[in-house]
């Protein structure tokens, strides 16, 4: 028999592999960080001994999901200001907010609160766009988060640089930090196409290509972004993107709640992927992003929370079940996206997007070890006739029992085992205090 690290037991396991619905009595065989086997539970113990072995009787096993459009030191901004419209919410509450109370304590305290509740809610993967990249990157490594940190590019000023040069190359720093490292990767992240002008896009362009790095950004998230561009430069935000060269398969376009018909045959000619923020987009009334008619034309779409100050928090089980019910009323369609559908949005298709789909998003051998237990053992989740069903419609982010990111387990029976949680806590009511 062969000896590895840890074998994982459990009543159901979700792989997400476009093979199995879900297996039932199963184990998944875990070693040096890696799954190297996913087989029956009665075989296991024939195959392997393990240095810890794990029994989930009532439980299901599912890849980790994966956020995948976060501002996470955001967080610090939760409740601040609610019951506003976008331009509203930005120009007169957030962006003041911002430039008064933001710097690398408070990034590092926000994206750790961040990183704390994501852990909690079941998300081992988060793609991010915010000042201080390098902190919000060092932060979720000593955590021992897999994280996607973007490369923030914005035209005015702010806290982190001056002006796009600067953005750009502070942003390259960070980015040749961590080239290969297993948890880290990086992108760009262009705020937006109304806050960032053509040059510093174009030479995202380049260098995107260049380095083979991704390109975040917010798209198309409200009518008014549409007419206002129109307006002023007589063409829709993805026309000058197209124009620019951007619209390729590094290009995570999150929001795309104005969408026509021949914009979603461009997305998916080009190989765009969109990132769907069911929850806030509602909370700020900016539309409803057609997800049924971009699946069916062969768009990869992932699911994303946007940031805590917009939703108002982190749980991605939260996101599944809306995404389903949204896109049912706003169809008219009972059968528009399945549980199954919306369970790989939030797993496998996050990590297309972020291009991480050979190493996450499902649980198959050769993958790390970015595992999830949701315990199905409450009232309200009882009876039990389909896991996956249960996962979008029952199931909630406080059933989340236990989670293993790269094979370290960072959450036993809802402990998080590498955050003070007490420290952060004194430290957030601190930093609120002075935001008051």
């Amino acid at each position: 028999m062969k000896n590895i690290d840890t074998l994982l037991h459990a009543r159901w396991v979700v792989p997400v592999d476009n093979k199995h619905r879900y297996l039932e009595h199963h184990c998944i065989a875990i070693h040096e960080e890696k799954i190297v086997d996913v087989l029956p539970s009665s075989d296991a113990s024939k195959q392997y001994t393990a240095n810890a072995s794990r029994e989930y009787p009532q439980h299901a096993l599912i890849p980790g999901l994966i956020n995948s459009h976060t501002h996470a030191a955001m967080s610090l901004f939760r409740g601040l200001a609610d019951d506003l419209s976008l331009m509203d919410w930005l120009e007169n509450h957030i962006w003041p907010a911002e430039a008064e109370h933001v710097n690398e304590s408070f990034v590092q305290t926000g994206t750790e609160l961040a990183i704390a509740e994501m852990i909690r809610s079941g998300t081992t993967c988060f793609n991010d766009m915010y000042f201080f990249p390098d902190v919000t990157a060092r932060v979720a490594n000593d955590i021992g988060m897999r994280a996607n940190v973007g490369l923030i590019l914005i035209d005015f000023p702010t806290v982190w640089a001056n002006n796009s040069e600067e953005y750009i190359d502070k942003g390259l720093t960070v980015f040749d930090r961590y080239k290969g490292h297993d948890l880290i990767k990086t992108a760009f992240a262009p705020h937006a196409p109304y806050t960032v002008s053509d040059d510093p896009l174009k030479r995202v362009c380049t260098l995107s290509n260049e380095l083979e790095l991704s390109v975040h950004m917010h798209v198309h998230e409200t009518a008014f972004e549409v007419s206002d561009a129109v307006k002023n430069t007589g063409e829709r935000p993805i026309t000058r993107l197209n124009n620019l060269g951007l619209l390729t398969p590094s290009l995570q376009a999150v929001h795309m709640t104005q969408l026509q018909d021949d914009e979603i045959e461009l997305m998916a000619a080009n190989g765009c992927h969109i990132v769907h923020c069911p929850e806030s987009n509602m909370k700020l009334a900016s539309g409803i992003c057609p997800v049924d008619r971009l699946i069916k034309a062969g768009v990869n779409v992932s699911l994303g929370t946007d940031s805590s100050a917009s939703n108002n928090d982190l749980d991605m089980f939260g996101e599944m079940r809306s995404t389903a019910l949204l896109a049912k009323i706003s169809t008219m369609d009972a059968t528009a996206l399945s549980a199954e559908q919306v369970l790989q949005m939030a797993t496998i298709n996050g990590a297309k997007a972020l291009g991480i789909s050979d190493i996450s998003g499902s649980i198959e051998i050769g993958k790390f070890a970015d595992i999830v237990a949701v315990n199905f053992d409450n009232i309200e989740t009882l009876p039990i006739y389909d896991p996956v069903s249960h996962l979008v419609y029952c199931s909630s982010r406080d059933h989340v029992s236990d989670v293993w990111i790269a094979g370290k387990q960072l959450l036993t029976n809802r402990v998080l085992n590498t955050i003070d949680e007490n420290k952060l806590k004194q430290e957030c009511i601190r930093l609120s205090n002075g935001i008051r």
